[in-house]
């Protein structure tokens, strides 16, 4: 689905008719979350399990955030797996990730693109996931999503926000982008990621919990400076994606938004493509869209890759730390 344009708005703004109707509903399901935690008895593995969450839906910044702390835990010597529901695949799972043999039907476009860089499972029942990964080796299980989730104990739970966005209008779904109330969400954090920008949103204001200062950062960014191009996106928000080319200075000669996860046919590919010939354009999406294309529809559209710069790693270091070394397990 595309978010409606009313979970945007800044908290106090009303936020609509349409949202206040819907108000009741977000309660209801909110309280139906609290009851599920409250009755829960999590399967606990016997490594460190470590939890990437969010309290809004799409683009927050999860899954780059998770590969990074993959990449941490592998500089300190462990082989860590991710563990994730693989969203938009139709595989219940727990299945670990073949990119030779699956496509995004089968896992999804985030799981593709974790599997590329570490052993990757995808599985509805959270805790047999974590239990198959365990299983295979895996010497910590990283999260990617699962904070609302009380089936798996968490050594570490971090939540990542969106400093630009925050919490959209501050309501619950469906009346606005929340999947559960501000501060019962943050009180259960043991860190937050906050992902871009020197503001942190006001609901942030004296949280006891450290805040970790992170940056999306393009990789090949000086590929796009003075290019035009013709950009498209199917992701949480992809108006995030627009302003990261244009920060990089490229011209977009167009931009060509599509919901979150969409499976483009191959008149939409081949409608992009035209408009791309005609602007004298580079056709330009995010790693994520291009998973969800088959390989040979993929030829001659360039991908923005990205990754994480933490402002102060070693905090991070020290955090994942204390995480291995109360779990007993072995570094380096």
């Amino acid at each position: 689905m595309r978010t409606p344009e009313f979970w945007d708005e800044a908290p106090g703004q009303g936020s609509g008719i349409l949202a206040g109707l819907l108000a009741p509903v977000g309660a209801a399901i909110d309280a139906a979350g609290r009851m599920r935690r409250a009755l829960a008895h999590p399967y606990r593995a016997s490594v460190p399990v470590i939890c990437v969450g969010n309290l809004v839906v799409g683009g927050a910044g999860k899954t780059p955030v998770v590969l990074s702390i993959v990449e941490a835990l592998r500089r300190a010597g462990i082989s860590a797996h991710i563990v994730m529901r693989g969203y938009g695949g139709r595989l219940a799972g727990p299945a670990r990730v073949d990119p030779a043999i699956h496509d995004a039907g089968d896992v999804g476009d985030e799981a593709l693109l974790a599997a590329a860089q570490t052993p990757t499972w995808v599985a509805r029942e959270r805790a047999a996931g974590v239990r198959a990964a365990t299983e295979a080796g895996a010497g910590a299980v990283v999260l990617d999503d699962g904070f609302q989730n009380p089936a798996v104990a968490k050594d570490l739970s971090l939540l990542v926000v969106d400093a630009a966005y925050g919490f959209g209008n501050g309501r619950l779904l469906p009346a606005g982008p929340l999947r559960e109330r501000i501060e019962t969400g943050l009180a259960r954090a043991d860190a937050i990621v906050l992902l871009g920008g020197d503001t942190a949103p006001t609901a942030l204001t004296g949280i006891a919990c450290p805040i970790l200062r992170a940056m999306l950062a393009p990789v090949n960014a000086e590929r796009f400076t003075g290019q035009r191009v013709v950009a498209f996106a199917g992701i949480g928000r992809p108006e995030k994606f627009f302003n990261t080319l244009r920060g990089l200075g490229a011209e977009l000669a167009g931009e060509y938004k599509f919901a979150d996860h969409h499976r483009f046919t191959e008149s939409e590919m081949a409608a992009l493509r035209a408009t791309a010939e005609r602007e004298s354009a580079l056709l330009i999406t995010t790693a994520k869209d291009a998973a969800r294309l088959r390989p040979e529809a993929r030829a001659g559209i360039d991908i923005l890759e990205v990754r994480i710069d933490w402002r102060d790693e070693p905090a991070l270091q020290a955090m994942l730390a204390r995480v291995l070394q109360a779990s007993g397990a072995s570094i380096g």
